[in-house]
């Protein structure tokens, strides 16, 4: 490509660019390491037993040293890792560890290599929609996705969920203790179902999902976490799931990928008690886009990019809210549907929690 000659270009601003692509160039090669570290254990031991060399934690980790030297070093040289020079050592700070190398721990990342990863496998598929309009249900996705959406979103409904989040909801608490029948609409593997079914004993829990394999995968780890017939998993859709009078009915970051969110949201209010209560958990947006350009809108915007508009786009009506809509957006696609009473319940710098009943 030929440089126009006629146009002035300004070399520090280039430079900086540069600067910008080479840094964006190092994390997107970082993040198939950080799937390995992750996959094969390697921030754990390091986090548990470092300081170490490579052969120390190859050694430890069932490894062969060549490889793990060399991933040593992209650590390092990534900020993830500490290197020593004097001893030739690596070890992980407490708030790197944090991140990388304790899954219970609010700050976790790690899972994010398993998303980046799906991401780069279905890129051609998602290509192909660019230019066909058609969308990518999640049933053509990676494997991939399915496990990472679970364990990346599992930090905060973890952290957050039943300790402040539930709270901010008008008298749905009280609910809970007492007694009260709940939905997990879009509940995948059923990370936020069992988190609320182990906090509520008293109450019964339905998780919905229209993808058989995340049904399977949440049935399991219902038997595994002893959880009896509070717990329920099927397959269905937001707009055929069974059943009336919930108390409460919930969309745990999923509500902007369905092709129909009046309609899900339309089936909710034929479904819901009279005094019941939908949650909304969204991505984190303002509602102008100018505002949501910073890196956790950049986050978001690709990842709306390679899976949430896809996603939309292969579902009926296809209305592709996308990951940012804004809470202005999802508070007239509650009215559309016949709930009137809406208001933000709390937020987090990732995260809204909206609240929209009868």
């Amino acid at each position: 490509m030929a440089i126009d000659t006629d146009t002035a270009i300004d070399t520090d601003k280039l430079n900086a660019f540069m600067g910008k692509m080479v840094g964006d160039f190092g994390a997107a090669m970082s993040a198939s390491s950080m799937l390995v570290g992750d996959k094969l254990g390697l921030y754990k031991v390091l986090a548990e037993k470092g300081p170490m060399n490579s052969t120390a934690l190859a050694e430890a980790t069932g490894t062969a040293e060549r490889y793990i030297r060399e991933w040593l070093a992209t650590q390092a040289a990534s900020g993830y890792v500490d290197y020593d020079p004097d001893r030739k050592t690596f070890s992980m700070q407490p708030e790197q560890a944090l991140a990388l190398a304790n899954e219970e721990s609010p700050f976790f990342m790690a899972a994010i290599g398993n998303l980046v990863a799906a991401a780069f496998l279905d890129e051609p598929k998602i290509s192909d929609a660019f230019k066909s309009g058609k969308g990518v249900g999640w049933n053509r996705r990676s494997e991939c996705l399915f496990c990472g959406t679970a364990r990346f979103f599992r930090t905060s409904y973890k952290h957050h969920l039943v300790q402040e989040w539930l709270p901010a909801l008008d008298g749905v608490v009280e609910k809970l203790q007492r007694g009260a029948s709940v939905v997990d609409i879009g509940c995948g593997h059923g990370v936020s179902t069992r988190f609320l079914a182990e906090a509520f004993p008293k109450s019964r829990f339905f998780g919905f999902d229209y993808h058989e394999g995340s049904i399977d995968a949440a049935r399991l780890a219902a038997r595994e976490a002893a959880l009896g017939d509070r717990v329920t998993f099927d397959v269905h859709s937001a707009k055929t799931y069974p059943g009336s009078g919930y108390d409460l009915v919930c969309f745990f970051d999923c509500l902007h990928d369905m092709g129909d969110p009046v309609g899900a949201l339309k089936h909710v209010r034929e479904t819901l008690a009279s005094d019941g209560t939908c949650m909304l958990v969204e991505p984190f947006a303002n509602d102008r886009l100018e505002d949501n350009l910073n890196p956790v809108g950049r986050v978001f915007y690709a990842s709306s990019t390679m899976i949430c508009t896809p996603a939309s786009l292969d579902q009926e009506v296809g209305l592709a809210l996308g990951a940012q809509a804004g809470e202005a957006r999802l508070r007239e696609v509650a009215r559309q549907a016949g709930l009137s009473r809406f208001r933000r319940a709390a937020d987090t710098p990732f995260n809204l929690i909206l609240e929209a009943r009868i």
